[in-house]
């Protein structure tokens, strides 16, 4: 009796020695949290970039959604408690956030793929992930096969009647209004504000609608409310894919991209820095655009051999559409004068 009590016990011991190690085991798994902005594009990224680098590098990735990261990753960084650790975001928040010590600097000796991006895609606390642009779109059948193919088009109202739509956003808006002015590209920024505002004055009494999402604006477009309109190319891709009268182009795009920043402290920092390095793995990057209608935050997925010459000509980020776009900079929409012209367009929009 005594020595099946004694067995009993020490199998006892076992499992229970077992399932601690299987705890500790699990515990000591590499992950991160990763935050995107949800809807169809974090569903893509997900097949196309996260599954295969979890399964890569052996990790595991919880996901989590904010389309407005800013006010979690101020709240985070402020109170020292970080939950998250990589953020997809436009690079606006990764910049500020840096400045204001939220978000971490990155060491890029420790993301070698890296190296193959242009400077202008980097900042000191992100890289690019992937490209998306706004652009002219119009409805071919309103304009006799003579469309607007410049902002300078769009706000000739006497050669090119029609209904207008703009973004309520001074990102984006604020550029076209200068490129419609006559500024040339390499010259935009810093933006000169005031003659960008006059310009706007000019074209807002034709604005039927300053739309606020971007369903609204493929809305507006795929219903005929409009004949043309700033707009993502991803939305107008769309709704040409579903036959609607459509078309776009490229000429005097505003080139925006998102950007991976890891929150600073992030409670799995070295596994942040080795997930972001493999996210812009050109291998994985070239995934992307054969889920939905974004470029390649790494140009070198182009080399790659994934993504066809058809389709990477289809994409903001290919070097030749690239070429013909402006690139946002957001170091200028982080700095003092670009939040004072996002105030100004609050005034703007009330008048």
């Amino acid at each position: 009796m005594k020595y099946t009590q004694c067995l009993n016990a020490l199998v006892g011991s076992a499992v229970v020695l077992a399932g601690a190690l299987g705890t500790s085991h699990s515990l000591a798994a590499e992950q991160i949290t990763f935050v995107s902005q949800g809807g169809a594009y974090q569903d893509a990224q997900t097949e196309a970039i996260l599954d295969p680098v979890a399964e890569a590098l052996g990790i595991t990735i919880h996901q989590d959604s904010a389309p407005d990261a800013w006010p979690m990753i101020r709240t985070q960084g402020t109170t020292g408690q970080a939950v998250w650790d990589v953020v997809d975001t436009p690079p606006l928040n990764c910049i500020r956030g840096g400045d204001q010590e939220l978000i971490e600097p990155l060491d890029f000796s420790r993301i070698p793929n890296a190296e193959s991006m242009p400077e202008a895609y980097k900042t000191p606390y992100s890289v690019a992930y992937e490209f998306y642009s706004s652009v002219l779109a119009y409805n071919p059948d309103a304009f006799d096969g003579n469309p607007p193919q410049s902002w300078e088009d769009f706000w000739n109202v006497e050669e090119f009647p029609g209904n207008r739509a703009l973004r309520n956003h001074p990102l984006g808006t604020l550029e076209a209004a200068l490129l419609a002015d006559g500024v040339a590209p390499e010259d935009l920024y810093p933006l000169d504000v005031d003659r960008a505002f006059a310009k706007l004055e000019e074209i807002k009494p034709h604005i039927t609608t300053w739309w606020t999402s971007g369903g609204q604006s493929a809305q507006l477009l795929y219903d005929g409310e409009v004949d043309m309109l700033m707009m993502w190319n991803g939305r107008v891709s769309a709704i040409m894919n579903e036959g609607a009268s459509a078309d776009f182009t490229y000429n005097e795009g505003i080139l925006q991209t998102t950007h991976l920043c890891i929150i600073k402290d992030a409670p799995n920092l070295d596994t942040a820095f080795k997930f972001v390095n493999a996210a812009i793995d050109p291998q994985y990057q070239a995934n992307l655009p054969l889920h939905i209608d974004y470029g390649p935050g790494n140009p070198a997925a182009f080399d790659t051999g994934k993504i066809s010459e058809e389709r990477s000509q289809e994409l903001p980020s290919f070097p030749e559409n690239a070429e013909r776009q402006v690139l946002m900079s957001y170091e200028w929409w982080s700095s003092p004068e670009g939040e004072e012209a996002e105030r100004r367009w609050l005034e703007f929009m009330q008048q």
